[in-house]
């Protein structure tokens, strides 16, 4: 797998830090927001609170999903863990939408009774001030971090960060609009937080739905990698390429179009080849390499020609009469009809050719079906070193 023992401690690690901060702020945030917010009489700074604790909610299911992704496959996840991540960033997308929803229903409560809406007190404003530029400075922190070691989740819940410093400026104008005498301002302030929080939470859902929906790597990726797998040596074309979401990573299959009368070892080389090759992409987790002689669309159909062992006993029969053995048997199936090739052992005397002429190749060409038929003789050993000698 491309993603390496030592990457995946450190994004694990970094994970652990960025959230361990995550969770010790929005403590001490929450703990000021909720405190201050119900003594200034700010239903915003209240909202924002709330806000604060669901991030520590979340933070906590980050960790939890983190440790779970970073373990390795088992019998019962062979592709490994890595979903682990989607299904945390889904669980947090709910939560928000949940949270938001909240705030909207309270703000909305609030604005039908105006009247009962003390005045805001000015030590809301300054808790405000205070918790947007701890808000934005943490989003830089981790999505920083997030970046480096290139995880969805970490980066999502760095623009959650994000979502809350934003909410917190919102809440920030309307203890402004509240103090200045507008005081539906305040619970106009605690709605906006509550839709910015169901939004991105929707977000969130939606994006961590479609990739446990097997969601594949966008057009660029998908042609990035069909060139790797293009430029290994021995890959005729690429078809059938698909590629599907795992975490961060990818798992991608894909058929090679390899030349159809190499042996089977050389195209299962090739294959390792395009399969090592694709997987140097950090994106790549895993790949699945299916090799092709031709297209599968112009390839015929299993059924339509004999199998091994039945040409392997007509060709038997056929070569026995006169007194012949087979060396080696080689089969192609190909789009312009069935081949055989017959390699026969070297020659132990001169009469070979006049046992072969009495072969019926044709009739035997009509049993099994096929286009051609090529026999062929091995080489003797003293023949072999004449042949290197000559190519040296």
């Amino acid at each position: 797998m491309s993603l390496s023992v030592a990457d995946a401690a450190e994004k694990q690690a970094v994970a652990v830090r960025t959230t361990w901060t995550s969770i010790l702020l929005n403590s001490g945030l929450t703990a000021g927001q909720l405190v201050v917010g119900v003594i200034a009489h700010s239903q915003a700074l209240i909202a924002d609170g709330v806000h604060s604790l669901a991030d520590i909610v979340s933070d906590f299911v980050v960790l939890i999903a983190n440790r779970k992704a970073a373990a390795v496959p088992d019998i019962d996840h062979n592709y490994g863990h890595s979903r682990y991540e989607t299904v945390a960033s889904l669980f947090l997308g709910g939560l928000l939408i949940v949270v938001g929803a909240g705030m909207l229903w309270r703000a909305g409560t609030r604005i039908m009774h105006l009247h009962d809406i003390p005045p805001v007190h000015a030590s809301a404003l300054a808790v405000a001030i205070i918790v947007l530029l701890s808000k934005e400075a943490l989003f830089r922190y981790m999505l920083r971090a997030a970046e480096r070691v290139r995880s969805a989740m970490l980066v999502a819940n760095a623009w959650h960060a994000r979502s809350d410093a934003a909410s917190s400026l919102v809440v920030a104008l309307g203890i402004i609009g509240s103090l200045a005498g507008f005081r539906i301002l305040d619970p106009i302030a605690a709605a906006l937080v509550g839709f910015m929080i169901g939004k991105m939470g929707w977000s969130f859902a939606w994006d961590a739905l479609q990739d446990l929906s097997d969601r594949a790597l966008d057009e660029a990726t998908t042609a990035d990698l069909r060139s790797m797998l293009l430029d290994t040596p021995g890959v005729r074309d690429v078809h059938d390429l698909r590629t599907r979401k795992m975490g961060d990573l990818a798992i991608v299959d894909a058929h090679i179009l390899v030349d159809p009368l190499i042996t089977v070892s050389e195209g299962h080389f090739i294959a390792e080849s395009a399969r090592a090759h694709i997987l140097l992409d950090p994106r790549v987790i895993d790949a699945l390499i299916h090799v092709d002689p031709e297209s599968d669309a112009a390839n015929p159909l299993p059924g339509k020609y004999p199998l091994r062992s039945a040409v392997a006993e007509a060709v038997r029969a056929a070569f026995s009469v006169p007194g012949l053995s087979v060396d080696a048997l080689n089969l192609h199936y190909l789009k312009r009809g069935f081949d055989v090739e017959i390699l026969l052992p070297p020659a132990k005397s001169g009469d070979t050719e006049s046992r072969l002429a009495s072969v019926d190749l044709d009739a035997l060409r009509q049993t099994l079906g096929a286009r051609e038929i090529r026999v062929a003789q091995s080489m003797t050993r003293a023949a072999q070193r004449t042949a290197k000698h000559a190519a040296d």
